[in-house]
């Protein structure tokens, strides 16, 4: 049941790439035709990007809604229109806040709010890009998004450099947070690294470095770190499906329910591989089939 183009790989991406550039990279040496990420990274950052691949790019919505944490290098003393090192300076007052005021800054960001993404983004707007706009010469005007930050811990501060440890919530700018910290000081800032730790339940530990990744394309060494679909979303429990279930399933049938079903989880074959996600159909003791993996 399980094809052998469909899974989960946790990457550890390199600064320098953007993340399409990997998954093109991916598609090419796995010469699988549909390959997907669940939440980018910025060519600045490194660290866990989640791929999915084949049948598995089906269950990306629930991959990329999950929070994430980061390690970020915030500079203060200046910012830029990217609100990153390789943006054009706007403002520069050369000034740093003290430890105390790092500390209370800190405490302000952390909880839900409202937060403007960088007009330097892939939001879309008027059909195009916002940085291809802001490139243009244009100001994107782009809408604030309610975002949580679950917590800001600090993990050293060397001035003018101070170093963060993010949980946050999926759609969360981490640019936008150093920016609106500088803001907020009267110092101005920027970010001046990035790298992801977490992404929902996959962490650095779980990644491959992509020079690893490529390296074993031509042997097919790569399918060493394919996961399985059903590790990718461990927070949904299992449902056990008979071949009999399977069918209906695949078949976009609904199927009864052992106990009373509540929210999403996996459905899996006899073989204990993945065949869809289901959803609980609580009136009825049912599950429904919300999205199918296999054929």
């Amino acid at each position: 049941m399980k094809p052998r183009d469909m899974g989960i790989l946790i990457v550890d991406k390199p600064t320098g790439p953007t993340s399409h550039a990997v998954v093109n990279a991916v598609r090419r040496g796995t010469e699988i035709r549909k390959v997907g990420h669940a939440g980018t990274l910025d060519p600045r950052a490194s660290g866990v990007l989640v791929l999915c691949l084949g049948a598995a790019t089906r269950l990306s919505e629930y991959l990329s809604s999950g929070s994430k944490r980061y390690e970020a290098l915030v500079r203060f003393g200046k910012s830029t229109d990217t609100f990153d090192a390789d943006g054009t300076v706007t403002s520069e007052t050369g000034r740093v806040p003290a430890l105390a005021e790092v500390q209370t800054l800190i405490s302000s960001f952390t909880g839900t709010f409202r937060q403007v993404p960088p007009a330097y983004s892939a939001i879309k707007l008027k059909g195009k890009k916002a940085y291809e706009l802001a490139r243009a010469g244009e100001t994107p005007e782009l809408e604030a998004r309610t975002v949580t930050i679950y917590a800001i811990d600090i993990v050293r501060f060397e001035p003018p450099d101070l170093v963060l440890s993010v949980e946050c919530s999926a759609g969360t700018y981490i640019r936008s947070l150093a920016n609106d910290m500088g803001v907020e000081a009267g110092t101005g800032a920027l970010l001046a690294g990035l790298r992801r730790t977490q992404a929902g339940p996959f962490t650095l530990e779980d990644a491959v470095a992509f020079s690893t990744l490529e390296a074993g394309f031509g042997s097919g060494a790569w399918r060493e770190h394919l996961l399985s679909a059903r590790d990718a979303l461990p927070e949904f429990p299992l449902v056990e499906l008979s071949d009999a279930e399977v069918e209906l399933v695949k078949n976009g049938r609904r199927v009864p329910a052992s106990s009373t079903p509540q929210g999403l989880a996996r459905g899996v074959g006899p073989d204990g591989e993945m065949v869809a996600i289901l959803e609980a159909v609580e009136a009825e003791n049912q599950w429904h089939p919300s999205k199918v993996l296999v054929s």
